[in-house]
């Protein structure tokens, strides 16, 4: 007799839809992303960035790569039969990841899209707390998700700074 319970029967039934869809959700936010870069102002080109700010062509493969650990985080967690207190967190952070880059690229409203990214910056690990309680894996899957956002703040409060 196994003293691992079974996920509930009908997260076995869901749990490849259920992944499906936590991907497709992350993928829209990257599509929304890649929108938002692609239609960037020539003076968004010409903006000053520090030094140490990644090349912009490596931006889509690490955001692509995040947004898939992301997806699996929140599938992870659905397979706990996760609390709506959790959700409503990872829902947040999906809203304000997917609301940085349009108001980054497109908008050129830097100094918002620093204040977005700074309440990310707590909104994901009040998320990666609600999902430990569940779930171990779909907390730890946040961790690169969280090192990135920190990194892009200092990346955007650096381009705030020199422009």
């Amino acid at each position: 007799m196994s003293m691992v319970p079974s996920p509930p029967t009908h997260h076995r039934r869901l749990r490849w839809q259920a992944l499906t869809g936590f991907i497709a959700l992350s993928a829209i936010v990257g599509a929304v992303a890649a929108l938002a870069v692609a239609t960037r102002s020539e003076a968004q080109n010409l903006l000053a960035r520090p030094s140490w700010a990644p090349p912009g062509w490596l931006y889509g493969p690490v955001w692509s790569a995040l947004l898939l650990l992301v997806a699996v985080a929140g599938w992870c967690y659905w397979r706990t039969d996760g609390e709506t207190r959790g959700f409503a967190f990872y829902g947040l952070c999906l809203l304000l990841t997917l609301l940085w880059t349009p108001l980054f690229f497109a908008g050129s409203a830097h100094v918002l899209a620093l204040a977005d990214v700074v309440v990310l910056d707590f909104v994901v690990p009040i998320t990666m707390m609600e999902f430990a309680r569940r779930s171990k894996l779909a907390a730890w899957l946040l961790v690169p998700y969280l090192l990135w956002l920190l990194f892009s703040t200092a990346v955007n409060a650096a381009v705030v700074w020199l422009n």
